[in-house]
C-alpha cells in the first residue's frame, strides 16, 4: 500500500487523487479547509480529509503533493518540518522553485512536477524535475510513481515553465480546436452530438500515433497529404488562414510571466 498526503484539494488536487485512486492500493488523505464541494468530493471518492497540516504528520506517507497556490505554499512548508523524513514531497506549485523548498525542508527529498488536468483520468502530461540529490533508485521509483497518472517527461528545472504552458494550456487550445471542428460538421449536416465525438476521437487516434511512432508531426501530416489531394488543400487553408501562427503566438502569449 502507498499512503500518499495531497495538500490542497483544489482543481489540480482534486485532478491528482482522481487518477491516484484508480490503484486501489493508494491510500489518498486530503487536506483542504472546510469546503462542501471537498468534502463531497471525498465522501464520493472514498478518500479521508483532514483540515490541518499537522493532521498528516504522524501517518507515515511515502508521498505529498503540494497542489496550493504559491503564497500559501510558502506559508504553509514550515509546517512539514516535522514529516517522516523517508516522505518524498512532490511540488506541482508554479513559481516557488525547488532552492526555496529545500532551504526550509533539507532533510526531505523534494521534486517538482508540471501537471495538467487529464492526470484525472490517467492521461496527464508530467513535466518532472528530479534534484541531483536524489539517488538513481530513487528517481526511477518516483517516475514509476507518477506514471500512473499519465505520461511523466523528465525535464530541467527552468524548463517547467514553458512546459507547464503547452501542457497545462494546451488542453484549452485542443478544446478550442475540437470545437471548431465540430462547428465544421454541423456546418456540413452532422448532428453536434456526432460531430464532437468524431473531432475528439480524431484528435486521440492523431495524437496516440503520434506518441507511440515518435515520428515528426510534420511527416505524420506528409503522410496523409496526397499530392493535388483533399487533405493539402485543407492544410493549405489553414497556412493561409495563420493557424501556426496562431498556435506559436498562444503559447507564447501564455508563456509570458
Amino acid at each position: 500500500m502507498t499512503k500518499i498526503g495531497v495538500i490542497g484539494v483544489g482543481q489540480m488536487g482534486s485532478a491528482i487523487i482522481k487518477g491516484l485512486k484508480k490503484d486501489a492500493t493508494n491510500k489518498i488523505i486530503g487536506e483542504n479547509p472546510v469546503n462542501p464541494r471537498v468534502s463531497r468530493l471525498a465522501e464520493k471518492l472514498d478518500f479521508k480529509l483532514v483540515h490541518a497540516i499537522h493532521d498528516l504528520i504522524n501517518l507515515d506517507l511515502d508521498y505529498v503533493f503540494l497542489t496550493t497556490p504559491a503564497k500559501i505554499t510558502l506559508q504553509i512548508i514550515p509546517e512539514l518540518i516535522n514529516l517522516d523524513a523517508k516522505t518524498t514531497i512532490i511540488s506541482s506549485v508554479a513559481g516557488v522553485g525547488y532552492n526555496n523548498l529545500e532551504n526550509i525542508l533539507p532533510n526531505h527529498s523534494i521534486i517538482r512536477i508540471i501537471p495538467n488536468t487529464p492526470v484525472a483520468i490517467n492521461a496527464g502530461t508530467i513535466g518532472l524535475f528530479i534534484p541531483a540529490n536524489i539517488s538513481k533508485i530513487n528517481a526511477v521509483k518516483i517516475t514509476h510513481f507518477l506514471e500512473q497518472l499519465g505520461d511523466v517527461i523528465s525535464v530541467k528545472e527552468d524548463q517547467l515553465s514553458i512546459v507547464g504552458t503547452i501542457g497545462g494550456c494546451g488542453p484549452a487550445f485542443v478544446d478550442v480546436f475540437l470545437d471548431a471542428l465540430g462547428d465544421a460538421g454541423v456546418l456540413n449536416g452532422l448532428p453536434r452530438n456526432l460531430a464532437n465525438q468524431l473531432a475528439a476521437s480524431m484528435v486521440k487516434g492523431s495524437a496516440t500515433l503520434a506518441s507511440d511512432s515518435k515520428i515528426a508531426p510534420a511527416l505524420l501530416r506528409d503522410q496523409v497529404c496526397s499530392p493535388g489531394g483533399t487533405t493539402i488543400k485543407g492544410v493549405t487553408s489553414l497556412e493561409a488562414n495563420g493557424f501556426r501562427h496562431a498556435v506559436i503566438e498562444a503559447v507564447n502569449q501564455a508563456n509570458q510571466n
